[in-house]
């Protein structure tokens, strides 16, 4: 008997990757072949890298490198399992303790990455008899965390703390708990989260606050404490989620907070509980770098002379870095608004030709009419650095008219 041939059923997918190029928002990923660094080696060209979360250049810090190097050699290259059965290394243990003294709370739980740490807790601290308020622009590690827990969702608009209230008040007398949410910095327009504001309104309503600071860590409140430091509002967020990837320099994510929601987090975190924990030389390069917080404190500032800098000057080129009179980022994070996806890929291929690495973004990452080329400076940018980057993108920015 003969087998028919078997159709592919993923075959359609080839039609919406022809969609994509059509719309012009189709890439590639480009491949780095050097260090993450202010200036490196992508797809075989030196560019000066302007896309990198490497805030303050730790990927390269010579005390994590000794300390990757160290562990390797002391404890070798995994741990062999999840944390709950055979994979909590004291490494682990000492990594954990020194981010809870570091951020000033009780305890703090490691994930193998933010994502995963912000979907893993929502899911795990709700339920479908619960109720999350959560900005429009949070991340979506945020968003996926709340439609895991199954809880009802309301979205209120972008830091608008009126809209927020009336959400809050909408479900004040409804059973479950409630869960007021907020990126610390929002990774797209680089804008900080109201924190003092939602810290009043979650403690009106008897709502668990959280905050989500991927890029707020290592970049704000005291050595990169974060937007609760930065805020003065210790002992008023209930949640706090960080991430080691940016700033931090290696791997992973992690949740701060009482023992009791540490421990909870143990039992019930789906991510802890199913995924291998970090290998030695992550954690231990993750202890190296707090250390380095702690200890160059001057890394910060030139991150914040490099921004500010660099932000003043792509405001007086003319360019959209999203506000009318005054920018809408307060980060390093400054976006570059050109409107249509197509002419955001453009821009960013435009730019890389000519020796500038900004990946360009466009929907669904963002909503339609509001594709970006997002823009990190690092503390290790020199201002020669940026002073050619910003005169490549006058140049090319004129050449495509989005600037006159």
């Amino acid at each position: 008997m003969s087998v028919a041939a078997r159709t592919d059923p993923l075959a359609y997918l080839a039609g919406e990757l022809d969609e994509l190029k059509r719309k012009g928002t189709y890439f590639r990923l480009r491949v780095l072949q050097d260090e993450q660094a202010a200036v490196c080696t992508f797809d075989g060209k030196r560019v000066i890298n302007l896309a990198s979360n490497n805030y303050l250049g730790l990927a390269t810090h010579p005390k994590l490198r000794e300390a990757a190097v160290e562990a390797t050699r002391k404890y070798g290259v995994g741990s062999g399992a999840v944390r709950t059965i055979a994979g909590t290394m004291s490494l682990h243990l000492q990594l954990e303790e020194k981010i809870a003294r570091f951020k000033n709370v009780e305890a703090c739980v490691v994930f193998q990455s933010g994502f995963v740490a912000n979907a893993g807790t929502v899911s795990a601290v709700l339920g479908k008899e619960d109720t999350i308020i959560s900005d429009e622009l949070n991340h979506a590690s945020i968003i996926d965390g709340c439609r895991l827990s199954r809880a009802k969702i309301l979205v209120f608009r972008h830091k608008d703390m009126a809209h927020a209230e009336e959400q809050l008040a909408s479900v004040q007398h409804q059973a479950g708990r409630k869960l007021l949410t907020t990126d610390g910095v929002f990774s797209m327009d680089g804008d900080i989260g109201p924190l003092p504001q939602l810290c009043d309104l979650a403690e009106k309503y008897g709502a668990i606050m959280m905050v989500d600071d991927a890029h707020a860590s290592g970049v704000l409140g005291r050595n990169g404490r974060g937007t609760v430091d930065h805020f003065g509002v210790h002992g008023r967020v209930d949640i706090q989620v960080g991430t080691l990837s940016k700033a931090i320099g290696a791997l992973g994510g992690y949740v701060c907070g009482t023992r009791e929601l540490i421990e909870f987090l143990y039992h019930r975190g789906r991510p802890f509980l199913f995924s291998t924990s970090h290998p030695p030389a992550v954690a231990a390069t993750c202890i190296a770098a707090f250390d380095v917080l702690e200890q160059e404190p001057e890394r910060i500032r030139q991150l914040w002379t490099n921004t500010n800098f660099f932000k003043r000057e792509l405001g007086n080129l003319g360019f959209n870095i999203g506000g009318v009179n005054t920018p809408r980022s307060e980060t390093p994070i400054t976006p570059i608004i050109t409107g249509e996806g197509k002419l955001a890929m453009e821009f960013s291929r435009e730019l890389f030709e000519q020796g500038v690495m900004a990946t360009g973004i466009a929907f669904p990452t963002v909503p339609e009419g509001k594709a970006r080329i997002r823009t990190i400076v690092t503390a290790t940018h020199t201002q020669e650095q940026l002073e050619q980057a910003l005169e490549v993108m006058g140049r090319v920015g004129k050449r495509l008219g989005i600037i006159g």
